[in-house]
């Protein structure tokens, strides 16, 4: 351009700066949406109303129920997973009252086959094969399962006392059970805390879940139950009334309690519990050996798996959450909704603020040659700036505290390294929820991408044996 004129350095500048406003802006309100987060739950264990009990592993291993618990795992294509999951928990869990469906499909034999070999003759697992060639969907299989056991129900003239929700991959606590149980008096849904298990040949992508569950399910769900806003369902390690789940059917299309036309019908159910008026209940406590009671699940392990799962999530959770739950109840409601649905948001400003790196870098470059910087940043900016790098620190050794709180020092450490591949994974997740959703609305029906699983925790060593 002529003298009168802008070069295109000051233009870039000029975008420099404006980015940095818009970051900057939303990195200020997220930073200040975690820090009261972190003021509640340090309230909260300051007054001791956060304290985390222990409980003898032991005596509820062995504990007898109080009526009878159905579990719930719907599988596809898990006949590398399913059998030694079955196997587990039928040892960890041994009450005659508990019985396990596993919802299987006509065109899936081999999965119905590694489930019924992992049972070894116990009585106390049902398969369920669905009639119609698989996938379907998630809810669809559930609701399979749920008109099995009402089935049963009639033909043995008893009734469950709830139902449990777990999948193909998860290795539950041999407490758990017995804990559940208990918690159920006066409560319609219960949800214990979630731990992904590290992984040693994908500690980069498929580890990283184990960063947001540690923060997720030992801050955000702890504040969120004191606060009494509804608690959502995990969709692991998540436990339903059986008067609830018939009042769900009640309000269904009859098809079952489970909703077909949501990609995240777990986390929807547990809203929904608060609707109905249900309470809810968040259970975190440790065994007397240390160990957190806790559904112990393993994660994808690819990025492109990754990318798939919370993609789901995003579309599930975010938009069609919004329009099937709108905005209910008081303030600390709308407030954990926004967290919820943050997810498309949190996707296009990491974006930004990434691009905004390579920029900056670009221009500092250009600076160590002796040139002038194009434009000045204002001390709005700077100060900005400033803020987001203490929020950044501050939230860096967060998520080391709660990871290292659980798996080791180590664990913290790989925590805060992982912070790059978990924004980069949410980015890429966020523009394929978007894309999704937008062919959704075209009347595209959203597949099931469940994840695929060629390894169990089991067998890598990954997880504690059942106790006895």
């Amino acid at each position: 351009m002529g003298s009168g004129g802008w070069t295109a350095l000051q233009w870039l500048a000029l975008v420099e700066n404006e980015m940095l406003l818009f970051a900057g802006a939303f990195f200020l309100l997220g930073a200040l949406d975690e820090f009261a987060v972190d003021l509640c739950w340090a309230w909260l264990r300051i007054t001791g109303k956060a304290s985390t009990p222990r409980v003898d592993r032991n005596r509820l291993a062995s504990c007898r129920l109080s009526g009878a618990a159905a579990v719930f795992i719907p599988a596809w294509q898990e006949a590398s997973v399913i059998g030694q999951t079955v196997s587990h928990a039928l040892r960890a869990w041994p009450q005659p009252d508990l019985r396990i469906y596993v919802g299987c499909y006509a065109n899936d034999a081999n999965t119905c086959e590694a489930a019924r070999a992992g049972a070894c003759g116990d009585d106390r697992l049902r398969i369920v094969r669905l009639d119609v060639p698989g996938p379907t969907t998630k809810a669809d299989c559930l609701n399979h399962l749920y008109r099995q056991m009402k089935a049963d129900e009639t033909s043995e003239g008893k009734r469950f006392r709830l139902v449990l929700l777990h999948d193909a991959e998860d290795m539950v606590d041999a407490a758990a059970l017995a804990l559940i149980d208990g918690a159920m008096d006066g409560a319609d849904f219960v949800q214990i805390p979630v731990l992904p298990m590290p992984q040693a040949r994908s500690k980069w992508v498929g580890s990283h879940y184990l960063d947001e569950f540690c923060d997720a399910h030992g801050r955000t769900m702890v504040v969120r139950a004191a606060l009494g806003a509804a608690l959502p369902a995990a969709g692991v390690g998540c436990a339903f009334s059986r008067g609830m789940l018939a009042r769900f059917e009640r309000h269904a299309d009859g098809g079952g309690p489970f909703s077909t036309d949501t990609l995240t019908e777990d986390y929807e159910l547990g809203l929904r519990v608060s609707a109905e008026g249900g309470r809810s209940r968040f259970l975190r406590v440790r065994g007397n050996d240390g160990r957190l009671v806790a559904t112990r699940a393993y994660f994808p392990e690819t990025l492109a798996g990754a990318v798939r799962q919370k993609s789901r999530w995003i579309h599930g959770i975010a938009f069609q959450g919004w329009n099937r739950m709108g905005w209910t109840a008081g303030p600390a409601e709308w407030w954990m909704r926004l967290r919820d649905r943050r997810g498309p948001l949190a996707a296009v400003v990491l974006a930004t603020g990434y691009s905004l790196l390579a920029l900056s870098t670009a221009l500092f470059a250009w600076q160590i040659f002796g040139h002038e910087p194009a434009l000045r940043l204002s001390p709005l900016v700077r100060a900005m700036i400033v803020i987001t790098l203490i929020s950044f620190a501050w939230r860096s050794f967060v998520r080391f505290a709660f990871a290292a709180r659980e798996f080791g020092w180590r664990e913290g450490v790989r925590a805060i390294l992982r912070i790059p591949v978990t924004n980069v994974i949410s980015i890429m997740a966020g523009r394929r929820a978007l894309s999704s959703y937008v062919r959704s609305l075209r009347g595209e029906i959203p597949p099931w991408e469940k994840t695929a699983h060629d390894l169990h925790p089991a067998d890598a060593g990954l997880c504690a044996p059942a106790r006895p």
